[in-house]
């Protein structure tokens, strides 16, 4: 059986990942078809979410080191509940720093 498109509309590329990409822009209350592997979980979003940004797939709590790909993109600065919006506004990057660029 071949998996049509409309079947997900989010990808968690790691079990491990605490967030997926948003594979089309999302309003506050739907639901993210996520896919991960073999299976697809719904999550329900509780911010707008654009294209190509982040969702929470689990709760995290401040200071967790945030995975994407399998690998640390940054840092939650404050807690994020599963079904926000992941981006600059919620974490810190732990390469990217405008502080060492002065």
């Amino acid at each position: 059986m071949t998996e049509r498109k409309s079947d997900w509309d989010a990808l968690q590329l790691r079990p491990e990942d605490h967030v997926a990409t948003a594979l089309r822009a999302f309003k506050k209350g739907e639901m993210a078809h996520v896919k991960l592997a073999e299976k697809t979980v719904v999550q329900s979003l509780n911010e707008d979410i654009p294209l190509c940004h982040k969702l929470a797939v689990m709760d995290i709590p401040t200071g967790t080191r945030i995975k994407k790909y399998g690998e640390v993109i940054g840092e939650a600065v404050i807690d994020i509940a599963a079904g926000a919006h992941v981006h600059v506004h919620n974490i810190k990057s732990l390469r990217a720093r405008t502080e060492d660029q002065k």
